[in-house]
């Protein structure tokens, strides 16, 4: 049986990394998109001829499309796409932010994911494929005045009205909403918090469901 294809946004560090692992190591072929050239050279020569290096940055759409539409050749189609890239602000609360970062943050956290959905969506339509993007539980409560959360509150509405839009024609969409993950996204390392492992597992999981289901949101909270 020929390998599926998956491409990956944030794929140079912590949840998109590990989610090539696992992805690779259950014998997919990964496409590993992210602006850190180096790092994901270096990751593709670790997974071998499993993997390709797309550098690019998400919040640009043509480049999302240009590296979709490249993978699609160098392994015949892309089967699934993980709208993986995200960022967080150095501070939260509405009279406290910082408009710029607010609006770096934006681009990223909700264009970037706009834009994987476009680019992807003709592949994925072609190979009856999987959407997966990632939420938050910040996106699933109130925090206050939490710019951020609002931003993951984004992610989880749309995956649904995606999730709706490619139940049409047999297609999946997946949020992965984790607590909070020890990875470079934080400043701090959180050893008793989540692993960016346990994130991939989760991917990996909505991946491998039965094709008449379709595991809408996977939840994954720390046990401390």
């Amino acid at each position: 049986m020929a390998r599926k294809t998956i491409f990956i946004t944030g794929a140079s560090t912590g949840i998109g990394e590990a989610t090539a692992r696992a992805a690779a190591k259950e014998g997919w072929n990964v496409g590993l998109f992210a602006r850190s050239k180096d790092k994901l050279e270096q990751l593709a020569s670790d997974l071998g001829d499993q993997a390709l290096a797309l550098p690019g940055d998400a919040t640009d759409f043509d480049e999302q499309k240009q590296a979709l539409d490249r993978l699609a050749d160098h392994f015949g189609s892309v089967d699934a796409a993980y709208a993986n890239a995200g960022t967080g602000l150095s501070t939260s609360g509405t009279e406290a932010g910082d408009p710029e970062e607010w609006h770096k943050m934006v681009h990223i956290n909700i264009l970037g994911v706009l834009w994987t959905t476009k680019a992807a969506m003709p592949h994925l339509r072609k190979s009856t494929g999987h959407l997966l993007m990632t939420g938050s539980a910040a996106g699933r409560r109130h925090i206050a005045g939490s710019v951020y959360g609002a931003s993951k509150w984004f992610v989880h509405g749309y995956g649904g009205n995606v999730a709706e839009e490619m139940r049409e024609w047999g297609g999946r969409c997946t949020v992965i909403a984790p607590g909070m993950v020890d990875t470079p996204f934080f400043e701090d390392a959180k050893p008793d918090k989540l692993k960016p492992e346990d994130i991939a597992r989760s991917v990996v999981f909505a991946l491998g469901a039965d094709p008449r289901a379709n595991v809408q949101e996977v939840f994954v909270m720390p046990t401390g």
